[in-house]
């Protein structure tokens, strides 16, 4: 009797130890399912966010080429390297061909010159200059002529999406500026021009 009860215990202590096996090897075998499920979801988002990085970096460029397109910044970047995060609509530097725009407007409680916190300034665009680098960076240089603004501007895509630089160095003073956001063409553009001058 005592050789079946240990009989007995022994085959339950084994059927116990072989079912738990069983459900951490299950466990752990829903575990790999649900990273790799995780990791492929990740790899697709990845891949269509290039290909939409690849088509607005395509985009801009043409855009720059037709002399038609809006930087909206969503930072602006002080000659003393202090930043301030703003709205990309009412923050940008545009060009429609022999005409430009250069405007800024910050969340304060005085209105500005062009009623939405800041400037204004619109002129003339010449002596634009493009060149792209090794690395499929765009540079494009010229400058604005206007009754508020005299000035170069320097603007560059960055290789690969539509993100782009720009800055503004007026020719009379050395009061730079520098605008990061987003290249777009014209007619994408949602930007909202104040008061001009």
């Amino acid at each position: 009797m005592k050789k079946f009860i240990a009989m007995a215990a022994l085959l339950l202590v084994g059927t116990i130890a072989g079912s738990l096996y069983a459900q951490e090897s299950s466990s752990a075998q829903r575990r790999a399912e649900r990273k790799a499920k995780r990791d492929a979801e990740r790899a697709r988002l990845k891949a269509e966010e290039q290909v939409e990085n690849e088509i607005s970096y395509e985009d801009a460029v043409a855009a720059i080429k037709d002399n038609q397109f809006v930087l909206e910044a969503n930072q602006v970047q002080f000659r003393n390297g202090q930043t301030a995060f703003v709205n990309s609509n009412t923050n940008f530097v545009l060009v429609n061909k022999s005409n430009g725009t250069v405007q800024v407007a910050f969340n304060t409680v005085y209105p500005g010159p062009n009623g939405i916190g800041g400037v204004t300034v619109d002129g003339t665009v010449s002596d634009m200059q493009t060149t792209t680098d090794k690395k499929g960076n765009v540079n494009c240089n010229f400058s604005i002529q206007g009754i508020g603004i005299s000035a170069q501007i320097f603007v560059t895509l960055y290789s690969g999406s539509n993100t782009a630089t720009v800055s503004i160095s007026p020719n009379f003073n050395n009061n730079t500026m520098t605008l990061n956001g987003n290249l777009v063409p014209l007619e994408q553009s949602s930007i909202f021009k104040g008061r001009s001058w």
